[in-house]
């Protein structure tokens, strides 16, 4: 499988579609499919029970998600104990690509889906997206195409799986929601319907440096499968001999600064003296919190925001609808900073705790944060080594949309920097990317926004090899 990600992340003339092809159907496809959201109050969504007399905001079929209030206690946190309004849905959506090799090289079915809360309208996605109330067809809409690939596994002789994993979301804005990520290589041919496309991973790893093109779940889904350097490289970029330190990161023999053991042992530590307490309550109880006719949000107007959306849509299973959503903005920052050990590329990662998180404590990048939320002398250790980089040191850097079903217009600032050293401070570990890749077979190990940007390290392998 390693050798099969290689080969289609060096791919220079896919055997499908050319890179500017596929970006000339783009362009028709945000003419051919798109939603239109507007804001409007809470209290006037018709087809939620969201006005500020009810204790939480519920769908009128008791089906998709809630808003609830919950109560936080964390007495290792900075701030021991809050209370926070939070998305709740228990349903494990299923995020799925389907993979195929033309002229012996991987392609993965790519879809040009619109959400309401994308930022760019339409945006790179999973060959299949889709909650299970989705899929179950709650809304009443039209079939998901490909879902039987995903649901029902079929004959070994005719596909197989190449990622199976249940991985958490967002665990500040959503309470224990977990996603199946799956990608799976099919032997037979597979009608392409409009609006799909096979792309390489050279040209993925392309359109992740375009703001707010790759979504977040293809992001998540591409973290599962194994990373390989195509081929030796010397290119010295920026200072980092990119191609050796890339390759030798990938091999799990070479250079680790820790071994797989005592990182398990790391986390395992740290999640069984974790202490955390959450309640689910009423969004009336929820302290420093105002829920109004028109939005849910924090007195201080810091955080994030629920508010009303109304959409109209083409080119999706339900044409119009209106749903609560959360705001956070574009203000976010996600960062890796890296560095060579031994001649292999590390990248730096925390532990972290989050109030809907599902077990304890769970890996994190270097820097995990929205700095507007912040007073002066609070911001998170290593924020200002990141944002106050050299230029060439910045490896990676491009803003990236969170999933735009249940965020409105909410993006993270993605980035990847080169270290001034290999120092490790206190609850920090420098693991290898073949480490890292190891912990995404895995579930409640990487956190989602750890697997974001693992996926923006396909970029750091495209130009290892140009």
């Amino acid at each position: 499988m390693a050798r099969d990600v290689a080969r289609s992340l060096a791919a220079p003339s896919p055997a499908v579609m050319e890179l500017a092809d596929y970006l000339a159907a783009l362009d028709h496809d945000r003419d051919r499919t798109f939603t239109h959201a507007s804001i409007k109050p809470l209290a006037e969504l018709t087809e939620w029970d969201a006005s500020p007399e009810r204790t939480r905001i519920t769908h009128r079929t008791g089906r998709f998600f809630s808003v609830e209030g919950l109560r936080v206690t964390m007495p290792s946190n900075p701030v021991q104990s809050w209370d926070q309004p939070i998305v709740v849905q228990s349903e494990v959506g299923v995020l799925g690509i389907i993979a195929k090799k033309f002229n012996g090289t991987m392609h993965f079915l790519m879809q040009n889906k619109v959400e309401p809360g994308n930022r760019n309208g339409i945006q790179l996605s999973p060959t299949v997206q889709a909650t299970r109330s989705n899929f179950t067809r709650v809304h009443g809409g039209a079939a998901i195409p490909y879902l039987g690939y995903f649901l029902s596994p079929g004959d070994r002789s005719r596909q197989r799986v190449l990622a199976d994993v249940r991985h958490t979301e967002q665990g500040s804005w959503f309470f224990r929601k977990r996603n199946r990520n799956m990608v799976i290589e099919v032997f037979d041919d597979v009608e392409v319907q409009p609006g799909w496309y096979w792309l390489t991973l050279s040209q993925i790893a392309e359109l992740l440096t375009h703001d707010d093109l790759v979504n977040m779940e293809v992001r998540s889904v591409l973290a599962c499968l194994p990373l390989a350097v195509p081929r030796p490289a010397q290119d010295d970029v920026m200072g980092l001999a990119l191609g050796d330190s890339l390759r030798q990161s990938c091999d799990p023999g070479l250079g680790a600064a820790h071994s797989t053991l005592e990182i398990l042992s790391w986390v395992t530590r740290a999640r069984s003296d974790h202490e955390q307490r959450t309640e689910l309550c009423s969004l009336h109880d929820v302290g420093d919190w105002e829920f109004g006719p028109d939005r849910l949000a924090h007195r201080s107007g810091r955080y994030f925001t629920v508010i009303g959306v109304d959409v109209t849509a083409r080119g999706r299973e339900v044409r119009r609808w209106d749903q609560p959503m959360v705001s956070a903005g574009a203000g976010g920052v996600v960062a890796f900073l890296v560095t060579t050990i031994s001649g292999a590329l590390h990248v730096l990662v925390q532990l972290r705790a989050e109030a809907g998180g599902f077990d304890g404590p769970e890996l994190a990048p270097t820097v995990q944060c929205d700095p507007t939320n912040y007073l002066p002398g609070e911001a998170p250790p290593l924020l200002d080594e990141v944002l106050g980089a050299d230029a060439e040191r910045v490896l990676f850097d491009t803003m990236l949309s969170d999933e735009g079903g249940r965020f409105f217009h909410t993006s993270h600032r993605h980035l990847i920097v080169q270290a001034r050293d290999d120092s490790e401070p206190e609850g920090f570990r420098w693991l290898t990317l073949a480490q890292c890749a190891d912990l995404a077979q895995h579930s409640h190990y990487l956190n989602v926004q750890t697997r974001s940007l693992l996926a923006c390290v396909l970029a750091l392998f495209r130009g290892a090899t140009t």
